[in-house]
């Protein structure tokens, strides 16, 4: 039985529990307020604060976990990630009031205090930028440090910078981009767990792979397959068959780009595409 760290609560479990039910892992459980889940078969999961995965995991209480890369950063334990989930998108950035002085981390003065929770990743970013300052930890709340006079900067996570801005502060640099990301433990593993941890995350991304495409049929002109091919490359071209009595018309199946699917229909009907299916794709292996 393999353990699989999930964040107990917020936007990161809601994400991780959508992407293993959608790779057949759905969580199975007597109660929302269980701590431990079966995901059916040999894998099982624990639910525990995102922030306290990357520990679970190094410690081998846990044979993966789902949490924010950030997280995995802080915490400096020897982890590896298997895959990036691609959910949980954030920033870990440096922020100062709107009427500081400070435009860049250049103009951060040597004697700045920083409120962060993210001490660790903080102090080798001031390192590799060449500048000393006085590390305030906080365990929460650290936009209203600057206000409070606690520090004259912080370093904080934002999705899309308008908690910042709602309080008055103003990003000056970016520390860490991060998401969510599969991670394991680089201690040694047996054969069957290394396997099934394989298994694990090429289901992981064949899932994650299907989100960003589409599959596409239609009926088009023979005559017109070499503009098809430009339109449809798909994985290794489209795939061509004939239409029972189709005289003229031949049926293209092939994956698309989701981001661009309106396009890719547009360009079929504008070379006389008829019929035209487009659905969505549960697994995709390359």
């Amino acid at each position: 039985m393999l353990r699989i760290a999930i964040p107990n609560k917020g936007r990161l479990n809601q994400d991780a529990r959508a992407l293993l039910a959608d790779a057949g892992l759905e969580v199975r459980s007597s109660s929302d307020r269980a701590l431990v889940a079966s995901l059916g078969g040999e894998f099982e999961a624990i639910f525990v604060r995102a922030q306290d995965i990357p520990e679970f995991v190094a410690d081998g209480a846990a044979d993966a976990g789902i949490t924010g890369w950030d997280l995995v950063q802080e915490s400096g334990r020897d982890l590896e990630s298997r895959l990036d989930l691609a959910f949980g998108r954030c920033r870990l950035v440096l922020a100062v009031r709107d009427d500081s002085a400070v435009r860049s981390i250049t103009d951060v003065p040597d004697d700045s205090r920083i409120a962060t929770v993210f001490p660790r990743l903080t102090r080798e970013y001031l390192t590799q930028a060449g500048k000393r300052a006085a590390l305030v930890p906080v365990s929460g709340a650290v936009e209203i440090a600057p206000h409070l006079g606690i520090a004259d900067i912080i370093v904080d996570l934002t999705s899309t910078g308008s908690t910042l801005r709602v309080n008055g502060l103003r990003e000056v640099a970016t520390v860490l981009e991060s998401t969510a990301h599969l991670v394991v433990s680089n201690r040694p593993r047996d054969e069957a767990r290394t396997q099934a941890l394989d298994e694990l995350t090429a289901s992981l991304a064949s899932v994650l792979a299907a989100r960003e495409r589409r599959y596409v049929m239609a009926n088009v002109p023979r005559a017109r397959l070499d503009e098809v091919r430009r339109i449809l490359p798909g994985i290794s071209g489209p795939t061509v068959i004939d239409v029972m009595n189709g005289g003229t018309m031949v049926a293209v199946h092939a994956v698309s780009p989701a981001a661009t699917i309106y396009r890719t229909i547009n360009q079929l009907k504008a070379v006389g595409g008829e019929g035209i299916l487009v659905t969505r794709i549960e697994r995709l292996m390359a």
